[in-house]
């Protein structure tokens, strides 16, 4: 039962690792413990600034695609309301 306990600690600390929470942690810890204040301050920008890189949204490519399928859609509602006209004038 003891190996099954540690076999399972083992796969969660492995899991752990790899995920890559252990080394933002290890990298935020860093800065905590430098001395000097203008490269502790240094380093925290510098995390901020990867932060903020990692959060940006995805380029705005999309954008111009989705409004083309949108004007795409709006060509394809004309032409049906169009042929729907046509068909329910002789009613």
């Amino acid at each position: 039962m003891d190996s099954i306990i540690v076999r399972y600690c083992f796969a969660a600390l492995i899991a752990f690792a790899i995920s890559g929470a252990a080394p933002a942690t290890a990298v935020e810890q860093n800065c905590r413990f430098i001395q000097a204040k203008p490269e502790r301050e240094a380093c925290y920008k510098q995390q901020e600034d990867e932060l903020a890189a990692r959060r940006k949204p995805a380029p705005a490519t999309d954008a111009g695609r989705t409004l083309e399928t949108l004007r795409q859609m709006r060509q394809d509602d004309d032409a049906v309301y169009r042929s729907i006209n046509n068909i329910c004038r002789g009613c």
